[in-house]
């Protein structure tokens, strides 16, 4: 609807009508008013597959929803690196909203896997804000283009779940824009999303349903975001103040409690009437929208999106390891499949994001219709039962019995539901000891043992030296089992890389001291050093790093190119690199660029992402990638300046399999068309003095003849050059009246002066 209408139409409502606006009709239902045409709008959980609840509401998948199809969670999608594969689950779950007359799907989920205990890691993207935008703002785009909106959440830092609905996470400004905010902000600038959702805690002491820094400095004026902020389910803290601050909406129902403090506010002269019309006019905008693309004949394809589902899933599995090949598995060899998630797997997270499924595929169930499988050469054995972490004895015999009749042993294992939900966080990274040891029995008898995970975060693998393979099939939706048949028997070639870090152990994280925090505070105390960027700033071993996937084929890199060997900050770099699928199979490849620093006065990680592309190869084909890289590539956020800032200085353009195993490197000089203003005093160094420009000259012209200079080079046995360079670096101004003769406080001042001027 134009501005000028909604401005019309908010002049027609009472006080009380505005204010009834800013709370939810019930649990999924925004309010309307019917005598003016604004009509009620149903939002429904997400973000892989659609949660309309019909009846019983609840936000925490307690109550059943309607029946309908559960896709692979964030944590698989993430690792396909495919922005098509993401904007076609955004294009598919939009269509079942207009189907169900579902106006905003809450979602995508897209906070950062700051540690791997986080119990909603399952359902986040990554540890990298690059992919986590990125593939979100394919999500969004692909809903949108349906006209349904989205919701992404939650806006912003919950990156744990104890205490989410009071702790705070306390970080500093550039951990915030570099890592926190850049999850973001790609997504808001490209696909302006309909709506956003703030999330439960506090940042820096402040509820986010308050934080106007964020909601409306950050959000509407610096990035353009031009839709409404909704609450998480129960997030509201103060009302008046997060109408204020710019949330627009309270969900669910309040009953009517905080409207009328709304209405009281404005008759008090507390809260600025013309405040509450612009959030009535930010919501009214995106109601209508919807309303006025309404679909009226869209269908709800269930055994469609089924099979979308499993193609889905098919592209975000990793294969983690492969010893001699030894997938893809042969039709003619026996193959003992093992493990309680064989017949039930667990498929999805728990939580407000639980989807009851009209249909659940098994790899049990999928044998009998994969191609290159002979269902007669398959034997099942259950071998644990995790409800309770205990092993049976029984079922353990049974499984090494069938184990030790086959020709290879395949398990299922991962995180049972209770290990990883909404609500709580992980207490560790094990999995059950029930698997662990079902495991090391199995490949104890058979030396051919491949282990199929089913899980939502990083696990330790006490057992990774005695198996084969390792297939990561993360929580795949419910037609996983049918995609993960089809990738061990190869009929489909897995082409996922992990978005995020599998340390050894937990100790190795680098927030293992500060998570979960203390007295309500989450010090993010780590910064920047988030995942690989830490791992690989320390050179430190992991099980498998940030990028990690393996293929059935091979691929080859080489003849990277820039277009310019030195650029100034302003100017766009072209980087190329030609790929080739050097073996029998068709595959895809996920190429990666990394910008790693040379020098520089920041402090910063060895390397970080900057580019990904995912390219599709026949067997003896050679493709050219090609990448843009703006001047974002190359900065970080200055304190200094509160806002982006290259250093002049060499960088290299790495190409990597993954964050560690980097294959191709090429240099280029940046100029840095910024400055930092730098103001000196009695207590600047000399180092820092020298370093700049300009007071170099200043500080060298004041200097001269003064005998400091001899003072400075340093004499005899005891004073070494070396030795007073470093010194001098270090002595802050106000030292060399006492160590310069003739170097007054006078002089200093002088000096100072014009150093500043």
């Amino acid at each position: 609807m134009e501005q000028k209408k909604l401005k019309d139409l908010i002049s027609q409502m009472t006080l009380e009508e505005k204010a009834s606006l800013c709370s939810g009709l019930d649990f999924w239902h925004t309010k309307g008013i019917e005598r003016l045409g604004i009509p009620s709008g149903m939002v429904s959980d997400g973000p892989h597959g659609l949660r309309k609840q019909d009846q019983t509401a609840d936000h925490l998948g307690i109550n059943d929803s309607i029946k309908a199809v559960c896709f692979p969670a964030g944590c698989a999608t993430a690792s396909s690196f495919d922005r098509d594969l993401l904007r076609k689950l955004g294009e598919t779950l939009g269509e079942e909203c207009q189907a169900e007359d579902v106006s905003t799907i809450l979602g995508p989920a897209m906070n950062i896997k700051r540690s791997p205990l986080c119990g909603r890691n399952f359902e986040y993207y990554s540890e990298d804000p690059l992919v986590s935008t990125e593939m979100a703002g394919a999500f969004v785009h692909g809903v949108q283009s349906k006209h349904v909106g989205t919701s992404p959440k939650h806006f912003m830092a919950n990156n744990q779940e104890y205490h989410r609905m009071t702790s705070s996470s306390e970080m500093d400004e550039r951990t915030m824009r570099e890592i926190y905010l850049a999850s973001f902000e790609g997504m808001v600038r490209k696909e302006k999303p309909w709506t956003i959702m703030n999330s439960y805690n506090k940042l820096n002491g402040t509820y986010l349903c308050e934080n106007k820094e964020m909601l409306i400095d950050i959000l509407r004026k610096e990035w353009g975001f031009d839709g409404y902020v909704m609450t998480d389910w129960g997030a509201m803290n103060e009302r008046v103040e997060a109408l204020k601050a710019g949330c627009n909406l309270e969900m669910p129902s309040c009953g009517g409690a905080t409207d009328a403090e709304i209405a009281a506010a404005v008759q008090e002269g507390e809260l600025e009437e013309a405040v509450l019309d612009k959030r009535c006019e930010e919501f009214l905008n995106i109601i209508f929208r919807y309303e006025e693309n309404r679909e009226k004949k869209a269908v709800f394809q269930l055994e469609r999106d089924h099979g979308i589902a499993r193609q889905m899933e098919e592209e975000c599995m990793v294969l983690l390891k492969n010893e001699g090949a030894i997938l893809p598995l042969s039709a003619e060899k026996k193959a003992a499949f093992i493990g309680k998630y064989a017949k039930a797997p667990r498929y999805q997270g728990g939580g407000s994001s639980h989807i009851n499924s009209f249909k659940v595929e098994s790899a049990m169930d999928a044998i009998g219709f994969c191609e290159k499988v002979k269902e007669e050469n398959i034997i099942f054995a259950q071998g644990y039962d995790d409800a309770e972490d205990v092993t049976d004895e029984v079922l353990l015999a049974e499984a090494v019995e069938a184990a030790k009749h086959a020709d290879v042993a395949v398990v299922f294992a991962g995180l049972p539901d209770n290990f990883e939900s909404e609500g709580y966080d992980r207490k560790h990274m094990g999995m059950p000891d029930c698997q662990n040891r079902l495991i090391e029995a199995v490949s104890k008898v058979q030396p051919n043992t491949v282990v199929v995970l089913h899980n939502g975060a990083p696990v330790e693998m006490p057992w990774i030296g005695k198996v084969k393979a390792v297939l990561e099939a993360y929580l795949g939706g419910q037609a996983v089992g049918g995609a993960v048949v089809n990738v061990l028997y190869g009929n489909a070639n897995p082409s996922g890389r992990l978005a995020e870090t599998f340390p050894l152990r937990l100790q190795d994280t680098p927030c293992y001291l500060n998570y979960g925090g203390e007295h309500d505070k989450s010090v993010y105390s780590e910064g920047v050093f988030v995942g690989y960027r830490y791992y690989a700033s320390k050179d430190m071993e992991v099980l498998f790093p940030f990028g990690h996937g393996l293929s059935y084929t091979t691929f080859s890199y080489e003849n990277v190119a820039v277009n310019k060997e030195k650029i100034t900050e302003s100017e766009m770099l072209t980087v190329t690199v030609d790929v080739a699928n050097t073996g029998k199979m068709a595959g895809k490849e996920v190429v990666q660029l990394y910008i790693s620093p040379k020098g520089g006065a920041a402090i910063r990680p060895v390397r970080e992402l900057k580019a990904f592309e995912k390219i599709e190869l026949a067997p003896g084909e050679t493709g050219k990638v090609q990448f843009t890289l703006d001047r974002r590539a190359f900065a970080y956020w200055s304190t200094q300046i509160h806002g982006w800032h290259v250093e002049s200085g060499e960088y290299e353009i790495q190409i990597g399999k993954n964050a560690q195993d980097i294959l191709l490197s090429y240099p280029v000089e940046v100029e840095s068309e910024g400055h930092i203003p730098k103001v000196f005093n009695m207590n600047s160094t000399m180092g820092e003095i020298l370093a700049d420009p300009k007071g170099k000259e200043i500080l060298e012209q004041a200097m001269a003849g003064t005998g400091a200079a001899q003072a400075m080079a340093g004499d005899g046995e005891a004073i070494s050059g070396e030795m007073m360079a470093a010194m001098m670096e270090g002595m802050p101004l106000r030292q060399l009246a006492s160590f310069v003769p003739g170097v007054t406080k006078e002089a200093l001042n002088q000096l100072i002066s014009a150093l500043n001027a």
